[in-house]
């Protein structure tokens, strides 16, 4: 009886021990899933160096961009723990947190001060949903936004600037106003010798394009709508978006031939390849310009920030970037959280923002090290601060879908009738799917 009962208190023993090895196992190893570009290789350096400080393996877990929200969303659905984090669009806030897809983390927002780390912009954005609710979803990640490239050495060639001048009547510099930019696409607009004068986005399958006419309209001092009341006639529609359209598609008609249906690969290629003279991109995308290797033009590329409304204000930019949220089904948050501790931290945001990723912290945004780092910080500091972003709601898929149904053809070849018919248009279907969503009045 007495070996009987040692031998079960040795197997409780060895199974307890079992146990407890099995279960710190699976909290050496985290999984973090994003979309397969540059800033997921940076937080890969920077994850290695949590894993030499902690002993716990990260991996950044990566599939193409086209692929990334479906096969995201087809995991959060199945309630799957194959990733313990994912560094998810601002978009999917609303899906994420009421679809109960994410963890809250309102309570390590309060407890760890981030809003007081954090660009006000990137918070708002990136974390929190509903707006003005005080509830967090995300830690910001990757700030990022729409900005511009431009040939430093065509506007500063003393003939070009003489001609620009007697033309236009002001000196040929970085645009100011977007009537300004219209202007210099328009003069740098020379097809008989493959010149162009601008590259913006035009790919209408997520929300490429959207993202340049969004900057035209925030600009414009227009807006997407009352993210209060959801409130869209009106708004939508109103004048100052319809110019904005409007002027997106004045800017299509000086980008190169076959611009169609382009997103950042063409654009770079806009700068790298010598077409045109400006070209819009994510700030993300600029590191590949700036790399001499890559352009052959990186010498004689210059960057700004997204121009202010044809008076001279407002100056908005569409936002990009995405920020990091721990997925409510995974079996180790208590690892993950303590994980965002440690990337929180000021001097590991300066090494997120050495290595290349785009930190949202304002000390390191706002320190000379970092506004000189590259010829393009300058123009994202200055941007992170009065980015503005698209709907957040869980039914964003379906307006981005509905408004790139209007929009693009209308950009592209004039269909639709007016900007004004366009956004009419766009409004009204906006109305009936907030209201199938029970949203408003």
């Amino acid at each position: 009886m007495l070996r009987r009962n040692l031998a079960s208190l040795v197997m409780g023993v060895a199974f307890t021990i079992a146990g407890g090895l099995q279960s710190r196992a699976q909290a050496e190893e985290l999984t973090i899933f994003w979309a397969e570009w540059d800033p997921a290789n940076y937080l890969q350096e920077l994850a290695n160096l949590y894993t030499a400080e902690t002993g716990v393996t990260v991996t950044v877990q990566t599939t193409p961009w086209p692929d990334f929200q479906t096969k995201a969303f087809a995991e959060f659905n199945a309630k799957g723990d194959a990733f313990d984090m994912v560094v998810g669009d601002s978009q999917w806030l609303g899906a994420g947190s009421t679809g109960g897809h994410y963890v809250d983390l309102t309570n390590f927002f309060a407890e760890h001060k981030v809003g007081d780390l954090m660009a006000p912009a990137t918070v708002k954005y990136y974390a929190e949903y509903p707006g003005n609710s005080g509830k967090y979803w995300a830690i910001p990640l990757e700030g990022d936004a729409a900005g511009w490239a431009y040939r430093k050495d065509w506007f500063e060639d003393p003939k070009e600037k003489e001609a620009f001048k007697a033309k236009y009547g002001y000196d040929l510099d970085v645009p100011k106003t977007y009537t300004q930019l219209r202007d210099i696409a328009e003069f740098f607009y020379r097809p008989d010798k493959k010149q162009y004068g601008i590259a913006i986005y035009t790919d209408n399958g997520y929300d490429a394009m959207l993202m340049g006419i969004e900057g035209a309209i925030f600009s414009y001092g227009g807006d997407l709508g009352d993210y209060a009341t959801y409130k869209v006639d009106g708004i939508l529609n109103s004048p100052q978006n319809v110019a904005a359209v409007d002027m997106y598609r004045q800017l299509y008609q000086f980008a190169p031939p076959n611009w169609g249906k382009v997103f950042f690969q063409e654009d770079n290629q806009a700068i790298t390849e010598n077409l045109a003279a400006m070209s819009l991109n994510f700030f993300a995308f600029f590191p590949a310009l700036a790399n001499k290797a890559t352009n052959p033009n990186a010498d004689v590329t210059g960057y700004f920030a997204n121009p202010a409304g044809p008076d001279g204000k407002p100056q908005h930019a569409a936002l990009g970037g995405q920020g990091i949220s721990i997925v409510s089904y995974s079996k180790k948050q208590d690892a993950s959280f303590k994980f965002l501790e440690w990337f929180i931290k000021d001097e590991t945001q300066k090494k997120w923002a050495e290595l290349g990723g785009y930190t949202c912290n304002k000390s390191v945004l706002e320190s000379d090290a970092f506004r000189k780092a590259t010829p393009f910080n300058e123009a994202f500091y200055q941007t992170m601060f009065m980015v503005k972003d698209f709907w957040a709601v869980p039914e964003y898929a379906e307006l981005l879908t509905q408004i790139n149904n209007h929009v693009y053809p209308y950009v592209i070849s004039g269909e639709g009738g007016s900007a004004k018919d366009v956004l009419d248009a766009v409004s009204k279907e906006w109305v009936d799917t907030f209201k199938k969503y029970g949203r408003g009045g």
